[in-house]
């Protein structure tokens, strides 16, 4: 699967709309979209005091290690990571093979509650990275992705710099 996708307005602002409704409807502090190389996607909540690219890039680390411990245990792997502070836990999805969804929350919310609204922001999301999918391959079978560098090969590259 290319990981590489581009990211029209119209799919940013369908992603933005469901993690502000998300993060409002799971009562939640924080809900952010990581991609699997943590970088940031969006977020939704008060972000304002959070290192969001530290979080971002930590918690694509957290998948990639325990993607590691599913393989070891046999599994292919573990979608949904929850950890339990003092005053904030963490949900973490794997959505569409493709993105993390974060929620963080307190004692405001609950596990159950977060788990619901998740499992149906999971399937608007996967719907929305679908139809990126799709209309990629359209446009790249339509001829509108040709690269301008697309016909230079190694070669060519090698003799610029000799």
């Amino acid at each position: 699967m290319n990981t590489d996708l581009v990211m029209y307005e119209d799919e940013f602002k369908k992603i933005d709309e469901e993690l502000q409704r998300l993060n409002q409807q799971a009562n939640a502090k924080i809900t952010f979209l990581v991609d699997k190389n943590g970088q940031l996607i969006a977020s939704a909540g008060d972000t304002h005091d959070l290192d969001t690219t530290a979080l971002a890039s930590l918690t694509a680390g957290n998948i990639a290690a325990t993607g590691g411990i599913a393989r070891l245990l046999g599994e292919k792997e573990f979608s949904i990571l929850f950890h339990e502070g003092e005053r904030d836990n963490i949900h973490i999805s794997l959505i569409a093979q493709r993105v993390i969804l974060v929620v963080i929350f307190d004692q405001r919310s609950s596990l159950g509650l977060v788990r619901l609204r998740v499992k149906k922001s999971s399937e608007v999301l996967t719907k929305i990275f679908e139809d990126m999918v799709a209309k990629a391959e359209a446009e790249k079978d339509a001829g509108l992705d040709d690269s301008p560098f697309a016909e230079i090969s190694d070669e060519d590259i090698d003799n610029l710099f000799k």
